[in-house]
């Protein structure tokens, strides 16, 4: 048996990270006891081999914090089966690597084609390798490589990357490729992280330590309102989201002021467990009581009562059933994965409307609706009004807008000398784009360009211009950060950037002013504009080459609009393999005719976006993958909502009154919540919120609740904003 012993102390306060231990080994013989300390010469090689590998495994917690990190599990390759292997002699040592093609000895990939060694990519700080890996696999086309240093009896754990496939995947016999270049993969021993390991620890050095506060003396936190949630396993996004619900007065009145536990009960259905309406009471009684947020005492040390006030931590309450209600209806939330914060905050609203429609005086979700008006101005000079209801004001982030862009570009000279030099950036050196809020809020109200816009008044598609404007402002005002872009190569990307932002906001002039003196509205449009509005364009370029060739026009057409206008050739194969269709010489129309690639569908499932929404974006889009990408952000709440309630919006050249029942005042708002996240993907990391309450602001994290230090304004996801009262 080996004992560990740990001696460490945190001086008051709780602290984010486990702190930071002294560690002695002994090895206890059973069953007299009889120690000895390790290491020790005098211990046998094969007693020192086993501890050794003791201490080298990989602890449950370890494994278990990977899990919450990578969003899905692997897949197998479909290059590893069929994979080619050139007999060339390679022969690999079992240690004493080094890069083919420099003196990197560290972060090498054994291309399982070819079996050469060469280092992988370098990182944005300059860490890492040389790309000489990738640039191989760019010169030769050969698939798959290994991490050398991962590769263990447990193949599975080994990090094999698929560059076609751009993403780390498992080999199914991979034990039959590294036999191939003489590597005996059951005496390896581990000695270098995975790409997800290397991943999560870049940035747990410094987002996680920013947002969670490590290694700050965060005070604990105890009563009415400062209750934690514990995490059931990546249900940050749920714990996060619901601490800023129920700090809002709507839903704390709704679920706690003026409904009782025993009233819940008594008006659910047969079976309350399923009961949203019971569950949500359950939950806010258990936050908002301070029953459950009481000091909880190490179960193995005794403490008196002058240490509970300081070091004491809370037990916190599991969501259970409130997730398994909430998420039974939803594919996504009802899995073990973790999931956007976004989404789910949009689905939960959802729910909750549902659950209350027809009583609008007690619905709490309206105290986020809000109505947004889109003022149109086709080239005819005539305007037309698009009002639409939402729960959340979608923000780009303008990089151009940052404040410290000198020292960016400064930054980014400094990091290109370093790397060409081999050098490493510390972390002090990082600069990171400063964006004013105020500059996101003005690219949302700017003008936007909208193409094949259909006129009504010249019966053709012309070039548009659209303004945004709020009709309402609602009592919480909810701003999301567009941080997740798509980068090169269509890889969903997260911005690294700061966003300055203000305790108080002033949106007066966001407001709509509603149709103006003089201006002349667009004819209202009849079934022919709407047909003519969403009938899909052919690139006349495609069809001109076509026609020249001999080919039908309307065929041509039909060829340009099924292959979303790509090219010349893919219009011909497509003709060609079409000539017999009954159908080729009806009239082109939107239904018919367009059909979404499912290729493009399956790219888009690839960035983690739902099948069915993405069909959407891609109709709504004409087939272009980055315009239904930017239609995805842009309509955040469609992933949530069928597409008969998606919207409750209209279109008219005659605006109509549809903001009858929602909150209505003054545009200054006081910053109330922000909910914050830690990873490079929405479907991975950690979700973190801090709140201002009773004049301070306050960390939820999961189920540890304290004041906060230093809250992290500038890093945040969605931030909660509260009308001020006039």
């Amino acid at each position: 048996m080996l004992l560990v012993f740990r001696h460490a102390g945190v001086d008051g306060g709780f602290d984010n990270n486990e702190p930071e231990y002294d560690e002695t080994y002994n090895i206890v013989i059973l069953p007299n006891y009889a120690t000895l300390p390790f290491p020790s010469v005098e211990l046998p090689e094969k007693v020192r081999l086993a501890v050794d590998a003791i201490l080298l495994a990989e602890s449950t917690e370890r494994k278990e914090q990977l899990a919450a990190w990578t969003a899905d599990k692997k897949q197998i390759s479909s290059y590893a089966i069929n994979l080619q292997q050139i007999d060339n002699g390679v022969t690999v040592p079992p240690s004493g690597w080094k890069c083919s093609k420099c003196d990197k000895t560290e972060n090498l990939w054994l291309n399982l084609t070819d079996g050469m060694i060469l280092c992988g990519r370098r990182n944005w700080d300059g860490t890492g390798g040389n790309n000489h890996a990738v640039e191989h696999y760019k010169e030769t086309g050969y698939p798959l490589s290994v991490k050398l240093g991962t590769i263990t009896a447990d193949l599975e754990a080994a990090d094999v990357y698929s560059y076609p496939e751009d993403d780390s995947v498992l080999d199914p016999i991979l034990g039959q490729h590294l036999a191939f270049f003489g590597i005996d993969f059951s005496s390896l021993q581990k000695t270098e992280m995975t790409t997800a390991e290397r991943e999560l620890d870049q940035n747990t050095n410094f987002d996680w330590n920013r947002i969670q506060e490590s290694g700050q003396e965060v005070e604990p936190v105890f009563g009415p309102g400062y209750t934690g949630l514990v995490n059931l396993g990546n249900s940050c996004y749920l714990a996060a989201t619901m601490q800023v619900v129920f700090s809002t007065h709507s839903f704390c009145e709704r679920y706690y002021t003026k409904q009782s536990l025993k009233s819940a009960f008594e008006t659910a259905p047969a079976d309350p467990t399923v009961d949203l309406n019971m569950q949500l009471t359950k939950l806010a009684h258990g936050l908002l009581s301070g029953k459950y947020s009481i000091p909880s005492p190490d179960k193995f040390e005794k403490m008196n009562s002058s240490s509970l006030a300081t070091n004491a931590k809370q037990e916190g309450i599991p969501p259970r059933m409130f997730k398994a209600v909430i998420a039974a209806s939803h594919p996504e939330f009802s899995t073990m994965r973790q999931q956007d914060a976004l989404e789910f905050f949009l689905h939960f609203l959802d729910q909750v409307e549902r659950q209350n429609s027809g009583s609008s005086g007690s619905d709490p979700a309206r105290s986020f609706k809000f109505g947004i008006e889109d003022r149109i101005v086709c080239s005819s000079g005539k305007v037309a009004y698009n009002r639409r209801h939402d729960y959340i004001l979608s923000l780009n982030i303008p990089l151009h807008e940052a404040t410290n862009k000198y020292e960016v570009e400064a930054f980014q000279k400094l990091k290109a000398q370093k790397t060409s030099e081999g050098k490493e950036l510390d972390s002090d050196e990082i600069i990171r784009p400063r964006v004013p809020l105020e500059a996101c809020l003005a690219s949302f109200s700017s003008p936007e360009e909208i193409h094949d816009f259909y006129s009504t008044a010249l019966q053709t598609k012309t070039t548009a211009t659209k303004t945004a404007r709020l009709t309402s402002f609602p009592d919480y005002l909810v701003l999301h950060m567009r941080k997740f872009i798509m980068g090169e190569g269509w890889v969903p990307k997260k911005l690294d950037v700061y966003i300055d932002v203000p305790d108080i906001i002033d949106l007066s002039q966001m407001r709509s002013k509603g149709p103006q003196t003089g201006e002349e509205l667009l004819p209202e449009a009849g079934p022919e504009d709407e047909f003519q509005s969403n009938k899909p364009s052919a690139d006349e370029g495609i069809v001109a080459q076509l026609v020249s060739m001999g080919f039908n026009h309307l065929h041509c057409q039909k060829a340009a609009i099924n292959t979303s206008n790509v090219g010349v050739e893919e219009a011909m194969n497509w003709l060609l393999s079409h000539m017999d269709d009954p159908d080729i010489d009806n009239p082109i129309s939107q239904k018919a005719d367009f059909v979404v690639d499912q290729a493009k569908v399956d790219m888009l499932l690839q960035f983690g976006f739902q099948e069915a929404i993405a069909k959407k974006a891609l109709k709504a889009s004409g087939g272009d993958i980055e315009k239904a990408t930017d239609w995805i952000f842009n309509n955040p709440e469609a992933s949530i909502s069928s597409e008969a309630d998606c919207f409750d919006a209209t279109t008219s050249s005659t605006p109509t009154n549809l903001d009858g029942g929602l909150p209505d005042g003054g545009e200054r708002y006081r910053l109330v919540g922000v909910i914050s996240h830690i990873g490079t993907s929405t479907q991975c990391g950690h979700y973190v919120a801090h709140i201002f309450k009773d004049g301070r602001w306050v960390i939820f994290n999961d189920d540890k609740v304290g004041v906060s230090v230093n809250p992290p304004k500038d890093m945040g996801y969605l931030y909660f904003f509260e009308r001020l009262k006039e």
